[in-house]
C-alpha cells in the first residue's frame, strides 16, 4: 500500500536532506528516498512533527542516508527550520526544536535569496566523546568531543591532501558505536579561521557539516589555536561558530524543490 508524500528538499552548504513535515517517516523511507540512483538522493531524512513539550514548536528526527538514526545535525536542524518557516509563513522566526539530545532554539532570518535562509542555533555545551582505544591516528593532535553527537577531531598541517574516502570508514568504524570524524588546519594568519574537511557516521564524505564545524572550533580553541569566534571553511562553504557557555552556530539552509513520491505507507 502507498501513499502519497510530500516533502521538500534543502542543504546547508551541500549537506543535503530531504525534510518531511507531520507525515510519517522511518529508517525504511530514509534508505529508499536519500540513494543517490534509485530514489532522489541526500545525506539523510528528517521528519518535523508539530507540537510536543510544552514551549516546544516541533521535533526532529534525523535518519542518515543509510538508515541509522542521528541524534542531532547542525546543517540539517538549519534545513528544518527552513521547512518549518516555508510552511507556517505566519511564524516570527523563533523556533524551539526538540532533538534527541534535548531542545535546541533557532532564529531564522530572510536574506536576498529568496531560496536561502540564515539561521542561528544554540547547539548546546560541547562535552568530552568516547575513548579512542586502541585505534592509532596520523595527526599532530587527537580529541573526541560529543556536541549531542561523537566527533573526532584531527590537526593535521593541511586538510587539502587528506583522502577522506579513504582514512573516513576506517576511523569511522575504529570506535564502537563509530564516529564523525573531522580534519581541521588553522590558518596561520588568523585566529578566528579553520579549514575542515568530514567524513559523517553513517553518511560518508559530505561537504559540510555543522555539528563537526562546532566540536572542531571546540577543540581548536582548547588547543590554544583559535579565538571564540570561528569561520569554518569546508569544502561546501562557510560556517560561524561562536563559543561560550553554549555553542552557537550560524550559516545558512537553502531551499532546493518541493517533491511529492509515492511511498509504502509507514507504520
Amino acid at each position: 500500500m502507498t501513499a502519497t508524500l510530500r516533502l521538500s528538499k534543502h542543504h546547508g552548504l551541500g549537506n543535503d536532506f530531504l525534510v518531511v513535515l507531520d507525515q510519517p517517516a522511518d529508517a525504511d523511507l530514509a534508505r529508499r528516498l536519500c540513494d543517490r540512483r534509485t530514489g532522489i538522493g541526500a545525506d539523510g531524512l528528517i521528519s518535523g512533527t508539530s507540537g510536543g513539550a510544552a514551549g516546544v514548536d516541533l521535533t526532529m528526527v534525523l535518519y542518515n542516508a543509510d538508515g541509522s538514526r542521528a541524534e542531532m545535525s547542525g546543517n540539517g536542524i538549519r534545513c528544518l527550520a527552513q521547512a518549518w518557516v516555508r510552511s507556517h509563513p505566519d511564524t516570527d522566526g523563533e523556533l524551539r526544536i526538540a532533538t534527541d539530545v534535548g531542545v535546541r532554539p533557532v532564529t531564522v532570518v530572510s536574506t536576498t535569496d529568496p531560496a536561502t535562509v540564515q539561521a542561528h542555533v544554540d547547539m548546546g555545551k560541547a562535552l568530552p566523546g568516547p575513548d579512542l582505544g586502541q585505534l592509532v591516528l596520523d595527526a599532530a593532535q587527537a580529541v573526541t568531543v560529543d556536541v549531542g553527537n561523537p566527533h573526532l577531531v584531527l590537526l593535521v598541517d593541511d586538510v587539502v591532501p587528506v583522502d577522506v574516502d579513504a582514512d573516513g570508514p576506517f576511523i569511522e568504524l575504529g570506535i564502537e558505536g563509530g564516529i564523525n570524524v573531522e580534519w581541521i588546519a588553522p590558518d596561520p594568519a588568523s585566529a578566528g579561521r579553520l579549514d575542515l574537511r568530514v567524513w559523517e557516521r553513517g553518511a560518508g564524505h559530505t561537504l559540510a557539516c555543522g555539528t563537526g564545524a562546532c566540536a572542531a572550533a571546540h577543540a581548536a580553541h582548547a588547543w590554544g589555536l583559535v579565538d571564540e569566534r570561528v569561520t569554518v571553511a569546508m569544502e561546501g562553504g562557510e560556517v560561524e561558530v561562536h563559543l561560550g557557555d553554549t555553542i552557537t552556530l550560524i550559516g545558512p539552509a537553502t531551499h532546493v524543490a518541493d517533491v511529492e513520491v509515492e511511498a509504502p505507507v509507514v507504520g
